[in-house]
């Protein structure tokens, strides 16, 4: 029962072709999480660098 409203949804969205853009923005959001990860594990990794070195 609850996966009726979520399927007739999803063939609103592949009907329009708005599926696609869904699929765009989730895959942006991804890529800047994947980034943002990336950033502050090099952050973390100098800071490490530096602190052993003193």
């Amino acid at each position: 029962m609850f996966l009726i409203p979520l399927l007739m949804s999803l063939d609103f969205l592949r009907s329009t072709g708005k599926i696609y853009v869904v699929f765009g923005v989730v895959f942006i959001v991804f890529l800047g999480l994947i980034g943002f990860l990336w950033y502050i594990e090099r952050k973390i990794n100098k800071l490490e660098n530096n602190s052993n070195h003193e």
